[in-house]
Order: C-alpha cells, then sequence, then structure tokens
C-alpha cells in the first residue's frame, strides 16, 4: 500500500519504485487522489498508474477535483476509488473486491469527518456495513482522514475485522506501524510519494507564503528528488499478518 501520489514527480516515482518489482506482491493498493498535478484524478494519470502496476486506486477529498473523473469511475474506472462514506447519489464505488490467487480481497475506501467535511457519512459505520455485508479473506482499508486520532480510532475500531488499516492524507509517513492485539496492521499515515524536498509535495516557496501572508497562494507541485512511502505487509497462508514493513525509499 502506497502514499497519496503527488502529481507528476509522484508518478514517475511509482513507476520506477515498482518497475521490475510488481511481481513481488500479491496486490498494489495506491492512493491517487493528487496524481493530476498535486490536485485530484484523471483518466490518464489513473491509467498511469495502473499501467504501473497498481491494482486498485484509491483516493479521498480531492477526487471531485477534475471533472473527467466523474465520468471515469463510473464506466471504465472500475478499480479507482472513491470514500464509501460519500453520500448515496455520487458517481462510482467505495470499494472492490478482488480475486487474487483464490483469496478474496476486499479493497475499502473511507474518509474522515474530523477537520474536514462533516456532511458525509459515519466512516465507522460505514465500514461495518462493508465488512457485514461482503465476504472477504483480506480486508484492506485505506482510512484519508486529517486527525491522527480519528485515524487510530478506526484502525482500533477495525481490529480483528480488518487485515490492514491504513491512514493517508497527510503526506508524511508515521513512525507507528503496528500490529494490533487481534491481528490487524495499520499505521497512521501511509506518506506519500513524490518530491522529497517539498512541502509534503508542493513548491516550498509557494505553501511558505500561504503561511507568512495567510493568504490562498496557488500550490503548484515540487520537482526536487523523489521519493516513495508506504507499507509493505506479507500475509500467511492463513490470511493472517506475519510481518509488515515501512517503506521510506529514495527513487
Amino acid at each position: 500500500m502506497l502514499g497519496d501520489v503527488i502529481g507528476k514527480p509522484g508518478r514517475t516515482a511509482v513507476a520506477s519504485f515498482l518497475r521490475d518489482r510488481s511481481e513481488l506482491w500479491d496486490i498494489i493498493v495506491i492512493n491517487g487522489e493528487n496524481a493530476a498535478g498535486g490536485f485530484g484524478l484523471t483518466r490518464a494519470t489513473a491509467n498511469e498508474l495502473l499501467d504501473a502496476g497498481a491494482d486498485v486506486i484509491t483516493s479521498g477529498n480531492h477526487i471531485w477535483q477534475q471533472k473527467e473523473v466523474l465520468d471515469y469511475i463510473d464506466t471504465d474506472g472500475v478499480r479507482v476509488l472513491r470514500p464509501a462514506n460519500y453520500p448515496p447519489g455520487n458517481q462510482g464505488r467505495g470499494y472492490i473486491l478482488i480475486e487474487k490467487d483464490g483469496a478474496r480481497i476486499l479493497v475499502v475506501n473511507l474518509q474522515g469527518r474530523q477537520f474536514m467535511p462533516m456532511s458525509l457519512d459515519c466512516p465507522f459505520r460505514t465500514a461495518d456495513t462493508i465488512l457485514r455485508n461482503t465476504k472477504a479473506d483480506v480486508v484492506l482499508v485505506d482510512f484519508h482522514a486529517e486527525a491522527t486520532s480519528e485515524k487510530q480510532a478506526m484502525a482500533f475500531h477495525l481490529d480483528g475485522k480488518a487485515t490492514v488499516v491504513a491512514g493517508t492524507h497527510t503526506h508524511v509517513l508515521t513512525a507507528d506501524a503496528r500490529i494490533q492485539a487481534r491481528g490487524t496492521a495499520c499505521i497512521t499515515d501511509l506518506g506519500m510519494c513524490g518530491s522529497r524536498t517539498g512541502i509534503i509535495g508542493m513548491d516550498p516557496r509557494e505553501a511558505r507564503l500561504r503561511f507568512l501572508t495567510g493568504r490562498p497562494v496557488r500550490l503548484k507541485v515540487d520537482e526536487g528528488p523523489l521519493q516513495v512511502n508506504g507499507l509493505d505487509i506479507t500475509l500467511n497462508d492463513d490470511h493472517a499478518v506475519e510481518s509488515i514493513r515501512t517503506v521510506n525509499e529514495s527513487v
């Protein structure tokens, strides 16, 4: 599971990281909600990530930023998820069931509500409903949320129900990857794929001006040295988590 892909540098980093290595993993889940110029996802940028090796692309609060995604995720973009707890009537789907080597793998995308739009349905109850109604051997959850407390609460809530609960959105790889008491692996944030020298992937000059002036300065993607962040999970023959390793590599 790889963290938020930030613009073209992020897409380049992912392609470089997965080149000649994608066969090492049975499934690769990548958060692509910032893949198009740092904000949103397009058909072309989604296909670029899928071609690089992604099996599923998750997203978050920027999923609607590029208008063409509305049609794409309802037609060809079946492997692109939007948060499942968006109200009914929205395009796309919030989870997908994939079969790999006889195992049913459920990937669920959720979005938090603390310090984010509160008009969303409850992510905890949404997760419960999906897991109650979908039979799977492996459950991978991308919880796109701002508050670390909310992400840790989701990990605790789904301990023993999900295989992995991974937070995204804040773009900084956290140091708390662990296997919980009931066997669920979790991490507060997967980090990001993109420029190592930017401010959460964005050009530091514009990002800094936002803090200095209080004005809504337009951000652009940073073009510095590239990195890939995420979590590498190994399961045993019973689909239980055997080991986890954070990914923090320059490419």
